[in-house]
């Protein structure tokens, strides 16, 4: 008990260390954030932090479901997050597995639509080795045609399992509907006949892994109990030779939508569902844009608005009321989201959404409000600043999104120009009918809003 008292006292004052370092510094990452591009393109990142003992190493690779623009080639970003982990002539499975044992590691990944991330946790005084295992399968990775079918298999089953979740189904109905050219068409798991005829495209896997993994796509992320010379020194020793690629996707811009579009799921055993995409604004450190939409949804929206305590707690028609915008390298949907108790509702809850979207419009919130709101969205991400997990996984996003570690710092700064106008001026411009996807599940035909 004293053990686990003295763990929690230490994160607290390491947290609230955090908090007053960022008050002083004006950076909402109150650690330094060290940067080193070796000749070939890779970027090597560094952030020391007070974690005795432990370091995080985190893999960007700069290419999720985004980049897969051939037609009847989809899922390959996400396929390759469970592939990599099928070892090298070097390193079997197996081999692989054992090393991370020895060395008290852990290893993971995942795929969206920006990225795929390959993420280890282990020993600081192993991180030689942590790099050696992680450089030789992004360089010499190694299947047989049977290892890539039997991956592929699981794959579908993934997309089978999670294709049982109405929520789920919905989504990939909402993103096919609401986008025409655009990659964000496709979710990061692919459509479900590419997904089908996975097993015969064993050759452009091989083409996939040949162009994406490569280090103008990588950013290496190493945050602990870690020295910057020693982690540009593991860098290069064991990543200076990968040879750099020459490809470029096309991403196709995509065209101003001119119209409400609808999508609907017929469901009788699941909880009626309405959830409303509007178009926003791609994720920029230099716009004010995303920021405003943030508060705004925050203040109109969550546990504390006027809108929740009206639908959830007092007439009880929503279960639950969400709301916000995606970050994403190219422009996505805004959701605003609810769980409705009785299908019936359902043209109901979404004019009460309607109707606070126009006071968002035309009424600037409350001083007060705004200033707290600000406070609460910045100060709850900094206090979650706590140990070399997070902020590894924080510096990532920052890098998926731009390429730049420090647009972490330059995003949160722009919490604090946003004003009451700003909030009405994106409410104004987004929230309206002809950029609106409305996604609906209930028990009849059709989803019974307008």
């Amino acid at each position: 008990m004293k053990t686990k008292f003295l763990s929690f006292l230490l994160l607290f004052v390491l947290a609230t260390s955090a908090v007053f370092s960022q008050k002083s510094s004006g950076k909402i990452l109150p650690f330094p954030i060290q940067q080193k591009q070796l000749a070939n393109g890779l970027n090597v990142v560094t952030v020391p932090f007070n974690s005795p003992g432990l370091a995080a190493l985190y893999i960007v690779v700069r290419a999720g479901s985004r980049e897969e623009v051939e037609v009847g080639k989809t899922g390959f970003a996400h396929f390759f997050e469970h592939m990599m982990f099928r070892g090298t002539e070097k390193y079997s499975k197996e081999a692989y597995d054992e090393v991370l044992k020895s060395i008290g590691a852990s290893a993971n990944a995942n795929t969206s639509l920006d990225r795929t991330v390959y993420h280890m946790t282990g020993n600081a005084a192993m991180l030689s080795k942590m790099f050696e295992v992680e450089a030789d399968r992004f360089q010499n990775l190694k299947y047989s045609q049977h290892d890539f079918k039997t991956e592929a298999g699981a794959v579908k089953g993934e997309y089978t399992k999670n294709s049982a979740s109405p929520p789920l189904q919905l989504n990939e109905k909402m993103m096919d509907t609401a986008f025409k050219n655009h990659t964000y068409k496709h979710t990061t798991m692919g459509f479900f006949k590419d997904v089908v005829d996975m097993p015969n495209q064993y050759d452009y896997s091989l083409t996939f892994f040949d162009r994406f993994y490569r280090p103008e796509y990588t950013t290496i992320i190493v945050v602990g109990d870690v020295k910057q010379d020693d982690v540009n020194s593991y860098a290069q020793k064991y990543f200076g030779n990968w040879k750099r690629g020459n490809y470029k996707p096309t991403i196709q811009t995509e065209p101003p939508q001119t119209e409400t579009k609808y999508v609907h799921i017929k469901n009788a055993a699941y909880p009626p569902y309405l959830r409303l995409g509007y178009r926003g604004p791609a994720f920029s450190d230099k716009e004010i844009d995303l920021p405003a939409i943030n508060i705004l949804s925050s203040i109109f929206f969550s546990e504390t608005s006027d809108l929740y305590q009206t639908l959830v707690v007092k007439e009880r028609r929503v279960r639950n009321i969400f709301a916000g915008a995606q970050s994403t390298r190219d422009p996505n949907l805004v959701s605003i989201g609810a769980s409705i108790v009785k299908a019936e509702d359902m043209q109901y809850v979404k004019d009460e959404i309607a109707k606070v979207l126009e006071t968002a419009k035309t009424t600037p919130v409350d001083a007060k409000k705004l200033a707290d709101t600000k406070s609460r969205i910045k100060y709850s991400f900094a206090m979650s600043l706590d140990n070399p997990d997070d902020i590894a996984g924080t510096v990532a996003q920052a890098v998926w999104l731009t390429g730049n570690p420090e647009t972490v710092n330059s995003f949160y700064g722009l919490f604090e120009q946003v004003t009451a106008q700003d909030i009405m001026r994106v409410a104004k411009k987004y929230f309206v009918p002809q950029s609106l996807t409305v996604a609906t599940i209930g028990p009849n035909d059709e989803g019974g809003v307008k």
